[in-house]
């Protein structure tokens, strides 16, 4: 599975973002997908989830404030970010729920005035 993590860049706070993922390599539309985020010199953290169907889930750092999406006709899955605060700056990435490897470059998201 090949990841290709997009829109991320320089946003004011309370600005907003749209980050898309397109998955290729293997069956999208079978797995929950998740969007993930490292801050330097922290360890990454679990953000967004996205089931096969059913209820999205958030961490309680952006509930309120993010959206996340799939779009299974072009696999893609997308984190609408609103309200983005210094915090939120980080590299984010998506992957299968639960995966441990595979991550891919992820896209650099920075909250600056």
């Amino acid at each position: 599975v090949q990841l290709q993590a997009s829109g991320g860049g320089l946003a004011q706070p309370g600005g907003s973002l749209r980050l898309s993922c397109e998955v290729s390599g293997g069956i999208f539309r079978m797995y929950a997908w998740a969007w993930y985020r490292q801050a330097p010199g922290k360890q990454r953290e679990w953000v967004a989830t996205v089931p096969i169907w059913g209820t999205t889930n958030y961490a309680d750092s952006v509930k309120g404030r993010f959206t996340i999406a799939r779009d299974n006709t072009k696999n893609t899955v997308y984190l609408q970010m609103n309200g983005l605060k210094p915090e939120d700056t980080a590299v984010y990435y998506c992957n299968r729920l639960g995966a441990t490897g595979g991550w891919g470059q992820g896209t650099l998201v920075t909250v600056s005035s």
